[in-house]
Formats: C-alpha cells, sequence, structure tokens
C-alpha cells in the first residue's frame, strides 16, 4: 500500500472514531431537515387563490326535443364535475337580465332550434370559460346530430362515450415542474450546507498534526510532503462523501425527501462541493496560522449556508437574488440542485460542478505552494 492511501485510511480510521465529525456531519443536519421540514411546512404551501366555479342558468324551451335535452344532460353532469355551477330557471325567467345583473356568468337557453348563450361582460374569465365549454358542447351535438340524421341512435351514444371519458374539459398545469415541498427544499438546502461544512475538519487536517505534535514526526518519516497532503485530500473527501451520501439517502427513505430522477448527477453535483469544501479549509489553515484560522472558516461556512438558502427559503432564479447570495457556494449548488431535481435542467448542475471544480484545484494548488514552501508542515 502506498504512504498516500495509508494515510487517507489513517484520517478515514480517525474521524469515523470521532462521534463528534458523526454528530456534526450526519446526525446534526438530519435533526434540522426534520425540524426546519416539519415546523415550515406551511410556508411551503401553494397559495392557491380563490377557485372559479362559473355560475350558469338554464332554461329548457326546446319543446320536447328529447336528443338535444338529452345530450346537455350529459353535457352538464360532466361540467359540474369540473366546478361549473348549474342553476334552471323558470320559463318566464328572463335569464338575459340575470346575467346583466351579475348574478351569473352566463345563460343558456334551449330551443327547438338550438341553444342561444348570452355571456356577463361583468365576469369576462368565468363567462369566458363556460362559453368555451359550451362552444364544445354546440360543436359536439352538431357533428352528431348530422351523424343522428342517418343513424338516430348514434346521437345519444356520442353524447355518453364523451361524458365517461370526461371530454369537455381536460386540466393542464400551468407549470407541470414539481414543485418542492418543505421537508423537499430542506433535504436539498441543508444536504449541500453539510457538504460545506466539510471546510471546518479539513481545516484541522495540518492544524491538527501541528497542535498535537505528531507535524514533526510526519516530516522525518519517509514520507514525501505530497503523498502527505494528498493523502490528508483523499481522507477527508471521503469521510465528508460518506456522511453526505448517507444524509441523501436517509433524508430520502426516512422522510421522503424527493430528489428527482437523476441521483448520480446530484451526488456528482454534491462530491464536488465536499471537494471545494475540503480545500477551503486547508487553504485557510495555511493562510492564517492558530486558532484564528477556524474562527474564520466557521463565520465564512455560517453565512454561505445563511445566505445560501440553508435556513430559509430563496430564489433559484439569479435575477431575483442578491449580491451576497450570489457570492455563496451553497446558493450556487442549491440553486443549481433544484433546477436539475425540480426541472431536469442539466447545464446549470454542470456549469456548477465546473466551477467548484476550477476553485478546489485552485485552492488545492495554492495550499501545496505554501507546503512545499515551509519546511514543516
Amino acid at each position: 500500500m502506498t504512504p498516500m492511501l495509508r494515510i487517507a485510511l489513517k484520517e478515514i480510521r480517525t474521524d469515523f472514531r470521532d462521534r463528534k465529525t458523526f454528530f456534526l456531519l450526519l446526525g446534526f443536519p438530519l435533526l434540522l431537515i426534520l425540524i426546519l421540514g416539519t415546523a415550515l411546512s406551511g410556508s411551503f404551501d401553494s397559495e392557491s387563490g380563490a377557485v372559479l366555479k362559473p355560475q350558469v342558468l338554464v332554461q329548457d324551451a326546446s319543446g320536447g326535443d328529447k336528443p338535444l335535452a338529452e345530450a346537455f344532460a350529459a353535457f352538464r353532469r360532466q361540467a359540474e364535475t369540473n366546478g361549473v355551477v348549474f342553476t334552471d330557471a323558470s320559463g318566464t325567467a328572463d335569464g338575459t337580465a340575470e346575467v346583466e345583473a351579475g348574478r351569473y356568468d352566463s345563460f343558456v337557453r334551449l330551443t327547438p332550434s338550438g341553444m342561444e348563450v348570452h355571456g356577463s361582460t361583468r365576469h369576462p374569465i368565468e363567462s369566458n370559460i363556460a362559453q368555451g365549454m359550451l362552444q364544445a358542447f354546440a360543436d359536439r351535438y352538431n357533428a352528431a346530430a348530422a351523424i343522428g340524421a342517418q343513424r338516430p341512435q348514434a346521437l345519444q351514444t356520442a353524447f355518453s362515450a364523451s361524458e365517461s371519458a370526461g371530454g369537455y374539459v381536460q386540466e393542464r398545469s400551468i407549470d407541470e415542474n414539481r414543485k418542492p415541498g418543505s421537508m423537499d427544499y430542506y433535504a436539498l438546502a441543508m444536504t449541500v450546507a453539510v457538504a460545506l461544512w466539510g471546510a471546518l475538519s479539513s481545516v484541522r487536517l495540518v492544524a491538527g498534526e501541528r497542535a498535537q505534535g505528531t507535524a514533526a514526526r510526519l516530516m522525518a518519516a519517509p514520507v514525501r510532503k505530497s503523498d502527505i497532503f494528498a493523502g490528508k485530500v483523499l481522507g477527508n473527501v471521503v469521510v465528508n462523501s460518506v456522511c453526505i451520501l448517507a444524509v441523501v439517502l436517509l433524508s430520502k427513505w426516512a422522510f421522503g425527501a424527493y430528489w428527482g430522477d437523476n441521483l448520480p448527477l446530484a451526488l456528482a453535483l454534491l462530491l464536488t462541493v465536499v471537494l471545494l469544501a475540503t480545500s477551503l479549509g486547508l487553504f485557510f489553515s495555511y493562510l492564517l496560522q492558530g486558532k484564528s484560522a477556524g474562527g474564520v472558516v466557521m463565520l465564512f461556512v455560517q453565512l454561505a449556508a445563511f445566505f445560501g438558502g440553508a435556513y430559509f427559503p430563496v430564489s433559484t432564479k439569479a435575477a431575483d437574488a442578491s449580491l451576497l447570495n450570489l457570492w455563496s457556494p451553497v446558493y450556487w449548488a442549491n440553486s443549481s440542485l433544484s433546477r436539475l431535481v425540480y426541472e431536469g435542467q442539466i447545464a446549470p448542475a454542470l456549469q456548477t460542478m465546473a466551477l467548484n471544480l476550477g476553485l478546489a484545484l485552485l485552492l488545492l494548488a495554492a495550499s501545496a505552494w505554501h507546503m512545499n514552501k515551509k519546511e514543516e508542515l
């Protein structure tokens, strides 16, 4: 086994034996997901405004026109299941006046010669909905009547089939993309934040050796600095990645959080955040000697999580985000991950992965340069 792998395994064993690591990277985020996802579920409920229910006044003056009356009855039953409210008018009622007074959205009068429809100018939306459905009925009735002239039994059959198929109204969502619930949102956002929390452990990769007095022994051992550096980075990335994978799977199976249909790409994106966090903590440990490095990294990670949407929802659209949001690595990953999971957009995820990898390599190169510049670790 190479010295690099030995050092990596040593880091992995040390971290997995540390209960604080498990609580920080596994227990704590799951607890936050459960608490925030449950407590703030009301704020994620979609605000569905008032449901439009067109009010239609119906007057049957067909004079015994049985095919029209039966066809309209079939249409009426189907339309009522879609929220249209029908009211029967007496033979002497003035339906047009009722509509003009705003008490109804449309007035329908069945006559021996066909069907008369009057719409409302006071409630144009409801009136247009009702008239659109009535127009669809009229077109279907005229087509069926033409067939019925040759085969009278086909008229009733046509409207019975349309009723069973729900053929007058077909609902389509304006936005067919799935919307996250509170548990879904916090599962994604908190997992990204936890991936960045890996910087808190990586800042101690070298500083911990100095504090324990083992840095001198490492330097005296027949091991190259590059092996020490690579082994510590690899071990830290593996530990954090395993914890992130556990958070993802537990939030998915235990809490029912939605992670989309492209879980491998989502995990790859989170892996780049882990790598960025490791390189970030290591860089600050060389840039700021002593205990100040840990404090600076802690402050940076918490601010990045706060402005990145880990604790409260933020818009995933760059146009709606503030400058502080845009500077947060948590926001980059969270917004790209949300668009991947709920909109199926792969390009933003790939762009964020490239950005994370580029910054990670830059920070690792700077850290390696600092290490080689010094005689000790």
